[in-house]
């Protein structure tokens, strides 16, 4: 249930359509949706403006199809992480218009309608950062951001970020990925006065353990403004700057 939906049952109140007895059974019945392996937050897009996300990764492909197919009788807009091909199929034969991206392993479904005109900058160190850095620039648009995608300017070329700054300061914020030392997000940091989201990313080679030493590097930035979320977790930073913008938009 949306936002939207709740002001139009109070509307129907209002015009005496509908009794609040009615309105009050439809509030009482939507909080989640029981399916018996899965138990679905209907009123998620009431706190936080957008509907329930699926993790796909772990669920069988048709546990995630029913979710989906639950989720797309109330809501226009529609996101799926770590999908595999297998699970985009098994989607899709439910809901044709289903959209995936192979590289981002992502499930989304954009729609017409509510769209800021504020923009995050989804910034990569590096072509191997793409796949997280795609996560998060494809909810942003699917949630109603525009993104403007600036990659491979990582700091062993430390020029190509400064060319550019321009574009890095024009943006509300600022979504930095990168692996291997994580640095790119301390001197974009140090660079801008937007806020910077850093997603530490599991590529490197073996002394990075995994994203490890990227995520202890972006949590030690001395550079001010700067958040980090989990490692490889595109998403995350597309939830958190669609906080920001909505916080700023409100």
């Amino acid at each position: 249930m949306s936002r939207d939906t709740i002001k139009n049952l109070l509307e129907q109140i209002k015009k005496g359509s509908m009794q609040p007895e009615e309105v009050l059974d439809i509030l009482i019945s939507e909080p989640y949706t029981d399916l018996g392996f899965a138990r679905i937050d209907d009123h998620r897009a009431l706190r936080d403006n957008f509907c329930e996300v699926v993790f796909c990764q772990g669920k069988e492909p048709s546990q995630v199809a029913q979710i989906m197919e639950h989720l797309a009788l109330k809501n226009d807009r529609l996101l799926g992480t770590r999908a595999s091909e297998e699970v985009f199929q098994a989607v899709q034969q439910i809901i044709p218009d289903i959209c995936y991206h192979r590289q981002a392993r992502l499930l989304y479904r954009p729609a017409p309608g509510w769209q800021t005109e504020q923009r995050v900058a989804v910034v990569t160190a590096g072509t191997a950062d793409l796949p997280v850095a795609e996560e998060a620039a494809l909810c942003l648009e699917t949630m109603g951001i525009p993104v403007v995608r600036l990659f491979d300017v990582g700091v062993a070329g430390i020029h190509r970020v400064m060319d550019n700054l321009p574009l890095i300061r024009e943006v509300q914020v600022v979504i930095v990925v990168a692996g291997m030392d994580g640095a790119l997000a301390s001197v974009v940091g140090g660079l801008t006065h937007r806020p910077v989201i850093a997603v530490p990313t599991s590529v490197g080679y073996g002394a990075s353990f995994g994203g490890l030493a990227a995520l202890l590097s972006m949590l030690n930035t001395c550079a001010p403004g700067v958040g980090v979320v989990n490692i490889d977790n595109g998403y995350g930073a597309a939830a958190l700057a669609r906080a920001i913008i909505e916080t700023n938009h409100g």
